[in-house]
Formats: structure tokens, C-alpha cells, sequence
């Protein structure tokens, strides 16, 4: 692969881009516009931002990425958790729908672009794994509810606000009387409409003789249906002199494009939000990248991905947007539309662009309870009961990390939950890992296999005992180590041969290699031999310089059932 091929993944699938390509992906482009319209007027709006800024961020973000990142089929542009965590981070600093604010987004989106594209150019992607599935799980979850009832003020028409569970139904409590009824016919009409769309519009096209594929893509058109049928209801009505809040006056053209403001300590304010907003977009996006790449055979590149997201939020920042991602929803419809390349997203920011050029007058009368619909039929999908449940089953330290993080974000904010996430998630793992598997292992009778003399009927011999740790030796379970061998040593009087199994031991640090070697001392001084088997070559390799391997009392096997065979020859 050139160079030009690492910086520019486009280089590679341009080459073979093909006239039925581009049909294709023009097809794909106009199913996922129809879609994205309404979500990035909704998402901007959840963000604390006036509508347009959500098309703004659904132009350059899509052409960059196509340019930078290794994925053929996600969809990147506003999603509903970063819009959320954005308006979160943003309403620190200013009042939502004002010019400081708007500051503040935009500077939030190119902060989040320079540290992605930085964690890309050093290679660190890896770093997003302390996210772990049951933490992203138990944030999503949270972060769906928190979305909803923030969405309900727009339902009920009354002003409302809160960082958390519990100051957002203290504000909609006190203000609840200021509940506009047409707003909420409209509100709970649309929510209703959207659901029964999404359960019965497939199948109902079907009915018409439309193909499963045809039928699937046609239903993905629903929330613009209800959203022409609710506009056109409060235009022709005049609902909007009734009280119902809508979208208004929208800016038709694309954004002068301008440097984001340069405030140094606005931007390290605004540092830790970025951070956050940038690890949760990544590690969403990457997560469907990777299952639609799995799907045709194709492969990612996670540190190309932090380039080409970091990219499409800089250009974001640029356009006068705010931070994006890859959605899973569009990239669904993308790829069932039957998206080839990432000009599907050209092609769709080129129509983005049309539409704010010359349809912008079409916003006017619509209802923002209707937008608001659309997010929350959206994300309560997001809210995972049954993933809740299995991991319960399954793991109770896991589903500890997903509970706490559930209810900080729910009870505190997203920020506080997010590191209280990971850093129970990491506790947890370092509990683990200090109180390993330790087993006592024999021969499997008939074969050169060993396990556990709890589990199965195995050969063992009084003069020779075999331990086998099913971990990594490292600080935190140096001592367990020692501890257990001593307590077995002194229920085992007649051993002669120890011999350490280290299967499963893939490093053995600084501490670990102390310990094993004051292990061997005692042993020694207590007439006991000290053997290893089945140490891995890059361990083997640490070891060789060291004092442990010089003063060893007995062998290293490169199986243990040499070591057995070995030892227990010598004994008779």
C-alpha cells in the first residue's frame, strides 16, 4: 500500500469506480438524505441548536469522511447521543440558541476533530477499549432516557431543563401547568404514527406487491411522511398562532466557511467534554463499521477511522456544525440500500446541500413536537433490557459496571457516569487479575492432557505436585502466587518437585519475577525442586537474563507431560 493509499483510503476505491457504482450509490444517497433530514433538524435541536445547524453539520463532515475513513459503508453525520452530550457540555458555558453558544459547539466540534485526528496519527485506538460493552451498554441506556424525557418539554410545549434524572421532572413538575394541548395532540399523534409506521409500513407495502428489499427501504421513509402530514396540518391551520412551537425561519445556503474561535481557555474548559464526546463517538462508530465490514468481507482500520472521524469533525467545526459520528440507523439504511463506497455520502451531502439551497422554506411551519417524536421513537430503542438481563446472568461484576454506570448518568450527568464506568470497570478487572485461577493439575489417564484435580480423574504422584496459574504474573497476584504454594507445600509433606504450568502466562513483570525467584529459594531450602513447563517463547525470552533461570533448582519442560514423564522416572 502507497503512502497516498494510508492517508487517503478514497485513492483505493476510486481507482475501480465504476459507472454501476455510482448509480448505485446515488440510489442509496437519496434513501439516506430522506432519512437524514428530519434526524439532523431533530438531533440539531437536541443539541440546543437551531435546526439548520444540524443540515450544516450533515455536508462537509460526510465529504471528509468519505476522503479519510477506511470504512465502506458507515454514515457518518449527527447522532443522538453525542447531540445530547454536546448540549450537556455546551449549556456550562452559554444559553442555548444564542451566538455564544453556538461558539461553544463549534469549538467543541473542532477540539473533539484535533484529538481524534491526533489518537489516530500516534496510533492509539486501543485506548477506546476501556470503554467496555457492559459500561457503552449501561451509558446508552441511560443517556436514551435521559434523551426522551428531555424531549418531553417539546411534547408538552413548556420550558424545561437539567443535566440529570431528577432536575429535568423538577422543572417539567413546576412548569407543567403551562402545558399547551394542541402541542401535545400533535406531540403524542406523531409518536403514535411513527411507532405504527415502523411496526406495519413494511408489511402494509408488501400487500402492494412490493419485494421484502423495496418495502424495507420504502418503510425508512416514514418519519418524513408524518413530518409533511404535521406540517402541512399546522400551516394550513395556523396552529402555530395557537401556541405550537415551530421550526421557523431557516437559513437556505450553505454556511460562510470561518475558523472556530481561537479562545485557549474556553477550549481547555471544554477539553474534558471533547475527550468524552470524542472516545463515545469513536467507539460507536467504529463498533458499526466493524459489523458492516464483517458483512462483505472487507476490513477497518480503527486508527484510520480516528483520522477520517477526526477529519469529518473538523470540517464540522468549519461549516459552523457540531460534533458528529457514525450513526447506525443510516448506516443500516446506507447499507441496505445497497451502498457500494463512501460516495454514497457524497452524493448525499451534495443533496443536503440542494435542500438547503432551495427547500429550506418547507421547514417553516413545522412543529418541534414533531421533531422531538422522531428522537424519542428513536433512541428508546437504545434502551436495553434484555442485554441488562444476560450480562446479569452471565457476569454480576460486569453487570455492577453497567448498573453504576446506568444510574450516575441517570442520577448525576453523562460525564460523571461515563468515569465511574470505567473506572469501576477497571477496578474490577484489576480485582480479577489479582485473584487468579490458581488449580492443581495431573495427567488425564491414557493421554498427555492435564487438568484440574477437582474436575477430573487424573494421575497425580505424592513427590510431585503441578500448579497451573490461569493468568499473567504481574504485581497485583505476585503474592497470591506465593501464598497458595506455600499453603499447598505444607498440606503436601512428602513433595519433592514442584513444577509451575505457565500455560496461560503471557508476561511476567518485574514483581512477579522476585517473587518466582524467592519462591524458588524457599523451596530450595526446604530439599523441593523448582521446575517450569510450557512457558511461551516472548516470556521465555524476558527470562533468559535473568537470575530466576541461573539459580533455578530444577528443569524447564517444554510440555508438562515431559516434566511429569521426567520427574517421576527419576523418583522410581
Amino acid at each position: 500500500m502507497t503512502r497516498l493509499n494510508r492517508l487517503i483510503p478514497a485513492s483505493i476505491w476510486l481507482k475501480d469506480y465504476t459507472r454501476a457504482d455510482m448509480q448505485t450509490d446515488m440510489m442509496a444517497s437519496i434513501i439516506v438524505t430522506i432519512m437524514l433530514i428530519p434526524q439532523s433538524l431533530a438531533y440539531a435541536m437536541l443539541a440546543g441548536l437551531p435546526p439548520a445547524v444540524g443540515l450544516y453539520a450533515s455536508i462537509l463532515p460526510l465529504i471528509a469522511y468519505a476522503l479519510f475513513g477506511s470504512s465502506r459503508t458507515l454514515a457518518v453525520g449527527p447522532v443522538a447521543v453525542v447531540s445530547m452530550m454536546t448540549g450537556t457540555a455546551a449549556l456550562q458555558f452559554a444559553a442555548p440558541n444564542t451566538a455564544e453558544y453556538l461558539t461553544v459547539v463549534i469549538l467543541l466540534a473542532a477540539i473533539s476533530g484535533l484529538f481524534l485526528l491526533l489518537m489516530g496519527l500516534f496510533k492509539l485506538g486501543f485506548l477506546a477499549n476501556l470503554l467496555s460493552h457492559p459500561v457503552i451498554s449501561g451509558f446508552i441506556s441511560a443517556s436514551a432516557i435521559l434523551i426522551a424525557l428531555g424531549q418531553a418539554k417539546h411534547i408538552l410545549g413548556i420550558q424545561a431543563s437539567g443535566h440529570n434524572l431528577i432536575e429535568m421532572l423538577e422543572t417539567m413538575w413546576y412548569n407543567l401547568f403551562t402545558t399547551n394541548l394542541i402541542t401535545v395532540c400533535i406531540g403524542l399523534g406523531a409518536i403514535v404514527a411513527l411507532y405504527l409506521l415502523r411496526q406495519y409500513l413494511k408489511h402494509i407495502l408488501r400487500t402492494f406487491g412490493l419485494s421484502y428489499h423495496q418495502a424495507q427501504l420504502a418503510s425508512k421513509a416514514g418519519p418524513v411522511l408524518v413530518v409533511v402530514i404535521a406540517t402541512l396540518i399546522v400551516a394550513v391551520l395556523q396552529l402555530n398562532k395557537a401556541g405550537v412551537k415551530i421550526v421557523g425561519d431557516v437559513p437556505s445556503g450553505f454556511p460562510p466557511l470561518a475558523l472556530p474561535s481561537m479562545d485557549l481557555h474556553l477550549a481547555l474548559d471544554l477539553l474534558p467534554a471533547a475527550v468524552l464526546i470524542s472516545i463515545v463517538g469513536f467507539v460507536e462508530s467504529v463498533s458499526v463499521a466493524q459489523s458492516f465490514a464483517a458483512k462483505r468481507r472487507q476490513s477497518i482500520d480503527p486508527n484510520q477511522e480516528l483520522i477520517g472521524l477526526g477529519a469529518a469533525n473538523l470540517s464540522s467545526a468549519f461549516s459552523g456544525g457540531f460534533p458528529v459520528t457514525g450513526g447506525f440507523s443510516r448506516s443500516v439504511v446506507s447499507f441496505d440500500a445497497g451502498a457500494k463506497t463512501p460516495m454514497t455520502g457524497v452524493f448525499t451531502a451534495i443533496l443536503i446541500l440542494l435542500t438547503l439551497s432551495f427547500l429550506t422554506g418547507a421547514f417553516y411551519y413545522l412543529p418541534k413536537a414533531v421533531l422531538a417524536a422522531t428522537i424519542i421513537v428513536a433512541v428508546l430503542q437504545l434502551i436495553d433490557i434484555k442485554g441488562l438481563i444476560e450480562i446479569w446472568r452471565y457476569s454480576k461484576q460486569d453487570a455492577s459496571a453497567l448498573l453504576a454506570t446506568f444510574l450516575v448518568v441517570l442520577l448525576v450527568g453523562v460525564e460523571a457516569g461515563i468515569i465511574t464506568g470505567v473506572s469501576l470497570s477497571l477496578l474490577l478487572f484489576l480485582w480479577h487479575a489479582s485473584h487468579p485461577h490458581i488449580a492443581v493439575v495431573g495427567r488425564v489417564a491414557g493421554t498427555e492432557h492435564f487438568r484440574n484435580v477437582e474436575r477430573f480423574q487424573v494421575e497425580t504422584t505424592n513427590d510431585l505436585l503441578t500448579i497451573r496459574i490461569d493468568e499473567s504474573l504481574f504485581f497485583a497476584n505476585a503474592r497470591v502466587l506465593e501464598d497458595r504454594i506455600t499453603q499447598l507445600i505444607a498440606k503436601n509433606k512428602e513433595v519433592k518437585d514442584v513444577v509451575l504450568m505457565c500455560t496461560a502466562v503471557n508476561m511476567i513483570d518485574a514483581s512477579a519475577l522476585e517473587s518466582l525467584e524467592m519462591i524458588c529459594e524457599r523451596l530450595h531450602s526446604a530439599g523441593i525442586r523448582l521446575h517450569l513447563s510450557e512457558v511461551k517463547g516472548p516470556v521465555m525470552d524476558r527470562l533468559k537474563g535473568s537470575t530466576l533461570i541461573s539459580h533455578l533448582s530444577g528443569n524447564i519442560y517444554l510440555t508438562q507431560n515431559q516434566a511429569f514423564e521426567d520427574i517421576c522416572s527419576k523418583e522410581e
